[in-house]
């Protein structure tokens, strides 16, 4: 696997203009990320009503689909109690920062869990 250190990728995403249509919101949330084999532990670093940037110990691979879920506070969605929501999605770009893999998301389906 081959993946960008934040440096290269300034470089690489120059070339090619970036759409983003929606305003991301900063936000430090945990995220559980799944899969057939496992789950796994990740931070969200922003959030946006069309993508997340995560925080994680291990790699992902570009164009990848990817489910997650993350607790939403209920002060931050005017919820009187937290919010699970189920999203699924795909990796548009993965880098190295400072010893942790940012991993950014497209959100291209989502569901609010059942308590």
């Amino acid at each position: 696997m081959n993946y960008a250190h934040k440096d290269d990728h300034s470089h690489a995403a120059a070339s090619k203009k970036e759409v983003r249509c929606a305003v991301r919101f900063p936000l430090s949330l945990q995220a559980f990320l799944s899969s057939d084999q496992e789950e796994s532990k990740a931070l969200t670093r922003n959030v946006s009503a069309s993508g997340v940037l995560l925080e994680l110990h291990d790699p992902l691979e570009v164009g990848q689909g990817i489910d997650f879920s993350i607790r939403m506070p209920g002060d931050v969605l005017g919820a009187p109690a937290d919010v699970m929501v189920r999203c699924h999605g795909r990796v548009v770009r993965c880098f190295l920062s400072q010893g942790q893999y940012q991993a950014a998301a497209t959100i291209d389906d989502y569901r609010f869990a059942e308590r």
